[in-house]
């Protein structure tokens, strides 16, 4: 399960590839997302540090994406906000540690079942950019009312 500041982040910049000025205040994104803005300040600052977003003070200030919506992942995203994807630290690549009580990992059925959900969701976040996941709101809409 992701964490709820993940969730913000995916969100925040979401906002970011769909804004047509190419970036947005942090007050104006906060309240389209319905985002704590003191959370949203920390987050921003996070993907900020990481390359993902810049900031322009002022007036006509506020955040924009550094790179382009195909480039960046929810793999990254992710990995940035909560860390590694892994769901057993033996199977990280970022934050590897071996299992206190394992004694082979070749032979370890559970790192073997797991090492499969690993490659799935990192093929999965790793594959899908935030481009891809934008569609217009007015179609999500949509498609709620009709199913």
């Amino acid at each position: 399960m992701i964490s709820q500041k993940a969730k913000y982040a995916l969100k925040a910049v979401m906002a970011l590839a769909r804004s047509d000025a190419g970036q947005l205040a942090i007050s104006q994104i906060a309240e389209d997302e319905n985002i704590p803005k003191k959370f949203l300040e920390q987050i921003l600052l996070d993907l900020k540090y990481h390359g993902i977003v810049a900031s322009r003070r002022g007036k006509a200030g506020g955040y924009a994406l550094c790179k382009s919506p195909e480039e960046i992942t929810f793999g990254e995203i992710l990995r940035i906000v909560d860390g590694p994807v892994a769901p057993l630290a033996c199977l990280s690549r970022i934050a590897y540690r071996r299992c206190a009580d394992c004694t082979d990992e070749a032979d370890c059925e559970v790192r073997r079942v797991f090492a499969s959900v690993a490659e799935a969701t990192r093929a999965i976040l790793d594959g899908t950019s935030i481009s891809a996941s934008l569609r217009p709101r007015e179609k999500k809409i949509g498609s709620l009312l009709a199913g």
